[in-house]
């Protein structure tokens, strides 16, 4: 669609939603509708609830920008909902945001593609309860996650075999599948995408070593270094697997890929959001904005990118 056509529709920006990153949602949701009601568009706040498709029909919503985190709305479910009310909308299709969200199935299909990525082991919440274990193949230290959250939600650093079980049962709480990965000793870094290009690499550096999510969400509690203090070669390869990542996944206009590098600062790729976070203060806008797009340039590029991704699709 050409710019001259979305100034005259209706734009939804969908936000909150029912996952428990509902918050953070939020945040987003009103950075975005306030810059683009200070670019010219007509765009109106909808708050996803068990009723969207009424409301979307209702409120007249000619083209959605979507501005959820978390299940029900970054996992593939919301993206159909529209392709069948045949309603544009912002970001990735269904099946790449359904195989971003699944940490298990996207490092699936990163060995697949030969993108670095971390070793794992999957646990099942189902055979936990019968037989929780002790050890596993992977040498200490290791991440414990659920295979479908946010913001670090559930998840936990094992550093002694006796942390295990615990860190297993706190995942489980979110998650029926569990991923336990292998720590990366260097850096995290992190690679925002736009229309296929990578941005400059942010390095993120927790106060408390963790970025965790009051890390994440506390002012002052994590330092963002732009651009990142890796070497160059390396620098350049984090943000190639990142674009090639998103490319082989199918993603569509912007996403936000997250890595960590070994003690040889060699970049691994740990995950994706196809929906980053989008407040002025974000990490992608960071990273846009140390590239010369100002935060209302880039939800604008993002909005003019808004399609539907399916077969047969405008």
């Amino acid at each position: 669609m050409k710019e001259p056509s979305f100034k005259k529709k209706k734009i939804g920006v969908m936000m909150g939603g029912f996952s428990r990153e509902r918050e953070i949602s939020l945040k987003t949701g009103k950075a975005i509708l306030k810059a683009l009601t200070g670019k010219g568009y007509t765009a109106t706040p909808i708050d996803v609830g068990d009723d969207i498709a009424e409301k979307l029909v209702k409120e007249k919503i000619e083209c959605a920008f979507l501005a959820l985190h978390g299940r029900f709305g970054e996992d593939g479910t919301v993206q159909g909902m529209l392709e069948l009310m045949r309603i544009p909308y912002t970001g990735s299709g269904v099946l790449a945001s359904a195989l971003a969200m699944h940490k298990v199935m996207s490092k699936k299909f990163f060995l697949c593609e030969k993108i670095p990525t971390p070793r794992y082991e999957v646990f099942q919440r189902e055979k936990m309860k019968k037989d929780l274990p002790g050890k596993i193949s992977l040498p200490l230290p290791v991440v414990v996650k659920p295979a479908r959250e946010g913001s670090t939600i559930g998840v936990s650093i094992v550093r002694k075999d006796e942390e295990l079980g615990p860190a297993l049962m706190k995942a489980g709480e979110y998650d029926e599948e569990i991923l336990v990965e292998e720590f990366m000793k260097g850096k995290e870094i992190t690679v925002g995408i736009l229309e296929n290009i990578p941005l400059p690499v942010i390095e993120i550096a927790p106060k408390s070593g963790f970025y965790d999510y009051h890390s994440k969400y506390t002012k002052g509690e994590t330092q963002y270094i732009l651009p990142a203090r890796i070497p160059r070669e390396k620098y350049l390869y984090a943000q190639e697997i990142s674009r090639r990542a998103f490319q082989e996944l199918d993603c569509s206009g912007v996403a936000r890929v997250d890595l960590m590098t070994d003690e040889n600062e060699n970049p691994f790729v740990i995950d994706i959001n196809t929906m980053p976070g989008m407040t002025e203060t974000s990490l992608l806008p960071m990273a846009a904005n140390y590239a010369g797009i100002p935060f209302e340039d880039l939800v604008e590029r993002i909005l003019l990118g808004a399609s539907l991704k399916m077969e047969g699709g405008t």
